[in-house]
């Protein structure tokens, strides 16, 4: 993907404070961005805060002299890929509802060619009068999109709908907006993070597993426009977008969530690290320590993947294979057993907890590398991978 250009608009308002970490998230994510800000968004926050951050002089006027043709306006909405507009108050939403143009910021949102992305931020009555539902049902209808708001403790010190959205959501509304549609209108099942498989009231058998690649992934086949069901062991990691989560603790509560979702699935992901064995007879009560010592039976748990593989219409079926040793011999042998059409290995120790990883693809065709990089870049690798390989099968 391209790396976008974004032009990031601040209005007046006292979410204008995370703007600045917004900008530097998108940053982070490769966009170039250029700042425009109305006059009364620098009573909230500086220009000079949001020059330092972007590396680029902050617009505000409208006759700004930096614009050799006096058309700023048209110059910066020509050279954006995007326009995000945060935070939105009401009353800029009302202007670009209404077409009006009578400061620099919403002049450019009128001359754009590109999309409008707002995130409202105001006060919970503000959001909630007729008047601001009114205008932003017309921003919609004219195609402009609404990131948020979000429900909470506001700075006047009420609470409810009209906080804008925090920093770390928008940036992957805004870059989600970038991703092809490579599986629109697709469903896809994941499962994702450790099963925890209890031995008495307070102790467990589980493994390190994150969830962080279960969870990339499941962000990732988002942005390409899936319906995503995300089932997910024990994990603390925030719900990707668009998703719906299912959290389970044990390898059966998984495999008995994953089996009543299958059937209404196209892709299903097994990413979870699933615990193989469970306890034979789980202690309602804690066991009390002693000096004998303590025998566990351990029983096979069910097979997830190969139960879904085996079914007589399954969906398409990608496993994963965390190994320490022999990757391609033991994932191979994997893949032929489960008789799946993609399994993707990696080697268990550089991967679980970290924030980066390398994966090996293995089909019919062989051994497909894709180099060591961030787990949400990999993700989005392995989603076009899949897409390719679904559509062969379609």
């Amino acid at each position: 993907m391209k790396k976008p250009h974004l032009v990031l608009g601040l209005t007046g308002g006292i979410a204008a404070y995370k703007s600045a970490e917004l900008l530097r998230l998108l940053m982070k994510q490769g966009c170039s961005v250029q700042v425009a800000m109305t006059e009364a968004a620098c009573h909230f926050i500086t220009p000079t805060t949001m020059q330092g951050l972007s590396g680029k002089p902050v617009f505000i006027d409208q006759w700004d002299a930096r614009a050799p043709n006096s058309m700023a306006h048209i110059n910066l909405s020509r050279e954006a890929d995007a326009i995000v507009i945060a935070p939105a108050s009401a009353d800029y939403i009302a202007k670009l509802a209404h077409g009006m143009a009578d400061d620099l910021l919403s002049t450019l949102c009128l001359a754009r060619n590109c999309p409008l992305l707002i995130a409202p931020a105001m006060n919970r009555e503000m959001w909630q009068n007729p008047a601001t539902q009114r205008n932003i049902a017309q921003l919609i209808k004219d195609g402009v999109q609404v990131l948020g708001p979000d429900s909470g403790i506001q700075a006047c010190g009420e609470e409810g709908l009209g906080r804008m959205l925090e920093p770390e959501r928008l940036a992957q509304h805004v870059i989600a907006s970038f991703q092809p549609k490579l599986l629109s209108g697709k469903k896809i099942l994941i499962t994702a993070g450790p099963t925890y498989e209890a031995i008495d009231a307070v102790r467990g058998i589980t493994n390190r597993s994150s969830g962080k690649m279960g969870y990339a992934i499941a962000q990732a086949a988002s942005e390409a426009g899936a319906e995503v069901t995300l089932i997910s062991g024990p994990t603390a990691l925030i719900t990707p977008l668009a998703t719906c989560r299912i959290d389970v603790q044990s390898a059966a509560q998984m495999y008995s969530a994953v089996m009543q979702a299958v059937s209404d699935c196209d892709i299903f992901i097994s990413v979870a690290a699933v615990a193989d064995y469970r306890v034979a007879q789980q202690s309602v009560q804690k066991i009390k320590k002693s000096s004998a010592q303590l025998t566990l039976e351990l029983i096979p748990n069910p097979d997830i993947l190969a139960q879904v593989a085996s079914l007589p219409n399954p969906p398409f079926c990608v496993g994963f294979a965390a190994e320490s040793e022999n990757l391609a011999e033991y994932a191979e042998k994997k893949r032929r057993e489960k008789r799946l059409p993609l399994l993707v290995g990696n080697i268990a120790q550089n991967a679980i907890g970290s924030d980066d990883n390398e994966l090996i693809l293995f089909d019919k065709d062989g051994e497909h590398p894709l180099p060591r990089a961030d787990k949400l870049t990999l993700a989005r690798q392995l989603i076009q991978q899949i897409a390719q390989r679904y559509k062969g099968t379609v």
